[in-house]
């Protein structure tokens, strides 16, 4: 079996070691920027022997570099949302199918079989730009659900508020994906009691609202659709994979997937469990661009395996690890 295979077979800590560090020297001497950096840093490939040894590329990289493996070229690019000038990062998927396979395992792991659900969602600011990662992955489901009442609803909160009516008059098992304001547009206007309703919030006020913490938005949202818990995606355009929580803020990923705590002063140090630092993903999907990215979120990893988000930290607060950004 390839390697890209074994990826979606991983059961066990073991298993899951042995793939990354296969993957980190694949990277380490396929992927041009990567190899620079871990040069840089005098990494010595050979003696890497864990997952928490291996550098993480700093995520900023994905603004000014193509991080791709080299003789590669990209099935597909996503790019993240930002405002007019802004530089956007560019994440360049050399194997589409990857992607398709990462979120179709990991939806069904979380929620269970597309088929016997319907998708609907209330994404405006995703849906009026081009190369939104998670349109892609929405899209799909939208079309595997195979449901009718499965679609997308711009600003159309009357639609949307008639079609949640009829899937709960039907029992239909429903997950609701939303922009964090467009779902705040909607309580404040509708209000549907629809206990059984998968509220998934994919984050991100878009600068349309002021920034709310999260128990207070979630306790909005609650009461607008009466459920009993806000469920969340964690992911992002750099990754082909997502984390998820059913609620409280804890985010659980799949098991080609980790999260690791890193020191804000110290980027190539780890912190152990329940201590606050910068979050590092380790994802498998990105086998051909890098599966190794220390984020710009802040966050909190539990015993338990799940871990919460607390924030983000803009470029200034980033010691260090900026050896190839500009």
């Amino acid at each position: 079996m390839e390697l890209q295979q074994k990826i979606f077979n991983i059961k066990t800590e073991t298993e899951f070691n042995e793939i990354a560090i296969d993957i980190f020297r694949y990277q380490a001497t396929n992927n041009p920027v990567y190899k620079q950096y871990i040069d840089i840093l005098k990494v010595d490939q050979s003696q890497i022997k864990s997952y928490r040894e291996i550098p993480f590329l700093p995520i900023q990289f994905f603004k000014s570099q193509d991080i791709i493996t080299d003789g590669k070229s990209p099935d597909i690019t996503f790019s993240s949302s930002g405002t007019t000038g802004m530089i956007t990062s560019q994440h360049h998927v050399a194997d589409v199918n990857l992607y398709i396979e990462s979120f179709r395992k990991a939806f069904e792991l979380f929620y269970g079989n597309v088929e016997d659900m319907a998708i609907v969602a209330l994404l405006p600011s995703y849906l009026e730009r081009s190369g939104s990662s998670l349109i892609y992955m929405v899209d799909d489901l939208i079309k595997r659900s195979n449901n009718s009442e499965s679609g997308y609803f711009l600003y159309n909160h009357q639609d949307l508020f008639n079609t949640l009516s009829t899937l709960r008059d039907k029992g239909k098992k429903t997950v609701l994906f939303g922009v964090t304001y467009a779902l705040l547009d909607f309580v404040e206007n509708f209000n549907i009691d629809f206990p059984e309703l998968i509220v998934m919030e994919t984050g991100g006020m878009k600068g349309k609202r002021k920034e709310m913490i999260r128990e207070e938005l979630h306790k909005i949202l609650c009461a607008g659709f009466h459920v009993e818990s806000i469920h969340s995606e964690y992911g992002m355009t750099e990754l082909l994979s997502q984390g998820y929580s059913k609620g409280n803020g804890l985010f659980h990923t799949p098991p080609w997937m980790k999260i690791l705590i890193r020191d804000t002063n110290d980027p190539l140090s780890l912190l152990d469990n329940k201590k606050t630092g910068a979050i590092n993903v380790i994802d498998l999907a990105n086998y051909y661009s890098c599966s190794f990215i220390a984020t710009q979120d802040l966050g909190k990893f539990h015993q338990d395996g799940s871990f919460e988000i607390l924030g983000r930290f803009d470029n200034s607060d980033i010691r260090g690890c900026n050896l190839l950004v500009q």
